[in-house]
């Protein structure tokens, strides 16, 4: 599995998939996604993580049917 692919994983999941120097794209990624930028204590917020799963969930929809995602 590439990093972006663990990374829309992890977005939308909320399980962890990625370490170290990779947590970097995943905050780039839902940062775009959410159109500003998250902090680490947000993702424990239930409204912010529905908000971001509804905005990643196209992404994670075309990686499961094996179609290219935008990077």
């Amino acid at each position: 599995m590439t990093l972006k692919e663990r990374v829309i994983v992890e977005a939308y999941t909320g399980y962890c998939m990625t370490t170290g120097e990779e947590r970097e794209e995943l905050y780039k990624y839902i940062a775009n996604a959410m159109e500003r930028p998250i902090f680490s204590h947000e993702l424990a917020d239930e409204e912010i993580l529905s908000e971001l799963h509804d905005k990643v969930k196209t992404d994670f929809i075309r990686l499961c049917r094996g179609e290219d995602v935008e990077a």
